[in-house]
């Protein structure tokens, strides 16, 4: 969450209307447009309106907010712009509008006429520098899917000026479009017309950043990290390059020219937390905490009414006939410290954050107590830590703990790299029957066709 008085244009308007934004967008060439959504699910615009870009059905700029009433009490999720300038807005039923400029038809209504109107959204518009994806730079009138993406599950999308950042639910970064500042991070400022996969050192990506005003991307990673590449106050950087910033936003407030967000903000407030933003503050407090874990002789705070709502094991732990009902401490010996801490971290924040290696450990908890959500959350970690040195093991945790999925997922990568594997210690350490049955298995597969 951010402070809106890092932009300029927030200036115009009152303490009284800045206190009720909790959600807020800077876009435009100069800064110069705003939209924000009130604690009332009101939803207002300033700024200037070229080419009605914010939506009220004229051309007329405006230095008081205008309520966009056809918008208000639709629970506005994102907010994407672009240069045209045109504006694409999402609300939580999944419904997309669109409004602004449509000269090159990026609304996607399949004609250049403006106004507001839902729409669904796939790749379309202008396409001189290959932005769309699609192998070619011919202008796109109507939606199409982006053919080199069809093997992966994209989470994000971001679009720049003239490129395009996609983002996977492995945490693979993809990027296209024009390279003339170094904005897709190849390491040159070669245009490419279709996705190529981006290395941000060798980290999960989990964020990606990027807007319409700016020749800027940046990403945030697993660990926190925070990158950026392209045009940075006037210099080309063509790889990304590790910031000392905690969120991506902060890229574009200082280094972006001009200072616009990137993406629909979650305005800070201090007397104003959500649900979701208490309960993860409340994870491991010694003030409010009604129980104690300790494993290895370390202690996790946490409320009983919390595990009850969210898992059925301590739903059933927590009985008048169960021991552990009475108990103000409850030892756990059967997991490790950090495996048993970040599952119930997972319970107050539905997220996880585990090497490979503790990811296991989370899987047998997991499949233990019957959560099939954290199952697969381990196997992602899980796939994407995997090495010729690990998979042998990985394969056979999967096994194990009956994650089908992950068993195939380590079989494939153990016979794409069977020469590697074998010759691991991991590989010799396995108990026969499933050395047994892995080599049956491959042998079937035509691993040893030659």
């Amino acid at each position: 969450m951010v402070d809106v008085g890092k932009w300029p244009i927030f200036t115009l308007l009152s303490p009284q209307e800045i206190a009720s934004i909790r959600k807020a967008c800077v876009f435009g060439t100069s800064a110069s447009e705003a939209l924000y959504v009130t604690d009332n699910d009101e939803v207002f615009v300033f700024g200037l309106n070229y080419s009605n870009c914010l939506g009220t059905g004229d051309n007329q700029s405006t230095l008081v907010p205008k309520k966009l009433e056809g918008l208000c009490g639709k629970k506005i999720k994102s907010l994407s712009y672009g240069s045209g300038p045109h504006v694409l807005l999402s609300t939580e039923d999944g419904v997309v509008y669109a409004w602004g400029h449509n000269g090159y038809s990026q609304l996607g209504n399949g004609t250049t006429n403006q106004g507001i109107a839902p729409v669904q959204v796939y790749g379309w518009g202008y396409n001189g520098n290959g932005q769309l994806g699609l192998g070619n730079n011919g202008n796109q009138l109507t939606p199409v899917r982006v053919a080199a993406l069809h093997s992966v599950c994209v989470n994000q999308i971001v679009c720049g000026y003239a490129h395009t950042l996609a983002l996977t639910d492995e945490g693979l970064l993809y990027a296209w479009g024009a390279n003339t500042y170094g904005q897709l991070g190849t390491g040159n400022k070669n245009n490419l017309l279709s996705p190529a996969h981006i290395m941000v050192e060798k980290e999960r990506v989990v964020e990606i950043a990027a807007c319409h005003s700016a020749h800027t991307s940046a990403a945030k990673t697993q660990g926190g990290h925070v990158y950026m590449w392209g045009q940075c106050r006037g210099q080309s950087v063509i790889l990304p390059h590790l910031t000392h910033f905690s969120c991506t936003d902060d890229v574009f407030a200082c280094f972006a020219t001009p200072a616009v967000s990137w993406r629909l903000l979650s305005v800070e407030h201090e007397d104003f937390l959500t649900v979701a933003e208490s309960l993860k503050k409340e994870f491991d407090s010694p003030e409010t905490a009604d129980l104690k874990f300790r494993i290895d002789g370390k202690y996790i705070h946490v409320h009983k009414a919390v595990l009850k709502i969210r898992c059925e094991h301590f739903r059933s732990m927590f009985q008048s006939y169960w021991n552990e009902d009475m108990k103000e401490v409850i030892e756990i010996d059967q997991f490790s410290y950090p495996v048993y801490r970040a599952f119930l971290q997972y319970l107050y924040t539905d997220t996880v954050d585990l090497p490979p290696e503790d990811a296991i450990g989370l899987l047998d908890l997991a499949t233990s107590y019957c959560e099939n959500r954290l199952k697969k959350l381990c196997q992602h970690i899980i796939k994407r830590g995997i090495t010729v040195e690990n998979a042998f093991s990985l394969f056979s945790a999967a096994v194990r703990y009956d994650a089908e999925d992950l068993e195939e997922f380590c079989f494939k990568f153990c016979i794409n790299h069977l020469t590697e594997v074998t010759q691991t210690a991991a590989f010799w350490q396995m108990d026969g029957p499933l050395l047994k049955e892995f080599i049956a298995k491959a042998s079937k597969c035509g691993a040893f066709k030659n």
